[in-house]
């Protein structure tokens, strides 16, 4: 079975991060807050988020970033991580304004 999931990330607070996976009706998710900039945690987020569920990088297929409003800095962080694993991955990143967001199937 070829594993298609979508990744969210919302940087919008300079000081939580919070990323989303979603496959389906499957969802997992993470959210960290902390006294370190959202540049500093959240791709750590992310890799333990996959590791935690044994799912390969290679298995997304979309990546959607918060575009705000929020933090300036923080919002930059999510669409920076979130071009790197677009072009990575070769796959499409979105913005979007809310957790609302299409799910592969």
């Amino acid at each position: 079975m070829n594993k298609q999931w979508s990744l969210y990330i919302d940087t919008s607070d300079i000081h939580t991060a919070r990323v989303v996976l979603r496959m389906r009706d499957m969802e997992y998710s993470a959210e960290e807050s902390s006294r370190l900039h959202t540049s500093q945690t959240v791709l750590l987020m992310i890799d333990r988020l996959l590791k935690i569920h044994a799912i390969h990088l290679s298995d997304i297929v979309a990546v959607y970033v918060h575009q705000g409003p929020g933090s300036y800095t923080g919002l930059r962080v999510g669409a920076a991580v979130a071009n790197m694993l677009s072009r990575l991955l070769q796959i499409p990143v979105n913005g979007q304004r809310s957790l609302a967001f299409p799910v592969y199937t």
